[in-house]
């Protein structure tokens, strides 16, 4: 006889980056950089802010100096890095921040002098957010 083995099948996850996650106003990255609190995991350099508005709930910018990069090709490669990083492990956080009812603006600035392999970005960029998961689950222990 043969047996049957049941899984428990999770729904398949998509791991995107929407139009809406992407830090683009002009305004908002203005005042996250005069306002926002910053701490600096190397290679990165995360700047944040709690935002008013509880609708866009996690949003994201990226960049790469141009001290370092002279070119173009290389500053776009490292955000290009940097955001897919960003995509696959943001889940928790984003899921975190929709518990609290909460919303977040964050801006990556990679401040490194040399192009990252893709396993760097992808390690630091986990710490970074479980840095801000961190300080999430911190400003909802205080509201409570």
């Amino acid at each position: 006889m043969s047996e049957v083995v049941i899984l428990n099948v999770v729904p398949k996850q998509r791991y995107t980056f929407t139009k809406e996650e992407r830090l683009k106003s002009r305004k908002t990255i203005e005042q996250l950089f005069a306002q926002g609190k910053s701490f600096s995991i190397f290679p990165f350099r995360v700047i944040w802010k709690w935002e008013e508005s509880a609708g866009t709930g996690l949003q994201a910018g990226f960049t790469a100096g141009s001290k370092h990069f002279k070119k173009a090709v290389d500053r776009n490669r490292i955000r290009r890095l940097m955001r897919e990083a960003y995509r696959l492990q943001k889940t928790e956080l984003r899921d975190q921040l929709k518990k609290q009812q909460k919303s977040l603006s964050v801006f990556f600035i990679y401040s490194g002098n040399e192009l990252p392999q893709y396993q760097l970005a992808f390690d630091k960029m986990g710490a970074a957010l479980t840095r801000l998961i961190k300080i999430v689950h911190e400003n909802d222990l205080a509201d409570t």
